[in-house]
């Protein structure tokens, strides 16, 4: 279990160090002025949307669900499996959050525009931090 969770820390960090790097690439690349599709920026803004429904979705199914067979029996390889796994999809989708917010940067749109994507995704991560299943009640 310790394991898990030092690999889970460590990816996490990894991606919030990889989010800073999108920022700063993104900003330090020169950019010409386009102009841009509104309704493209709207269907980026409504796929990260619902891919932060579905970190929700995830946590809920997955991560609690294999939280709660772990505290039950921490011996359970499956169920440790499932919870490592439901971790790495949510901070792959909070990446993929962030990722949205870069591409729209290279495609012409402002810093403000997309300052919600990047701020998204390293909030989401930083609320996904790994915890240990616990056994106690209340």
């Amino acid at each position: 279990m310790e394991a898990s969770l030092k690999m889970l820390r460590t990816v996490r960090v990894a991606m919030l160090a990889a989010l800073v790097f999108y920022v700063f690439v993104g900003e330090r690349t020169p950019h010409s002025a386009k102009s841009t599709n509104v309704v493209f920026y709207y269907l980026i803004a409504f796929t990260a949307a619902a891919i932060i429904v579905g970190t929700v979705v995830i946590r809920r199914t997955a991560v609690l669900r294999a939280e709660q067979a772990l505290s039950q029996n921490p011996q359970d390889f499956a169920s440790l499996r499932r919870w490592r796994a439901g971790y790495i999809v949510i901070y792959a989708l909070c990446e993929a959050v962030a990722l949205y917010g870069f591409v729209l940067r290279f495609i012409g749109f402002s810093l403000s525009q997309v300052a919600p994507f990047y701020v998204a995704g390293f909030v989401l991560l930083l609320f996904f931090s790994p915890r240990p299943p616990s056994n106690t009640i209340g």
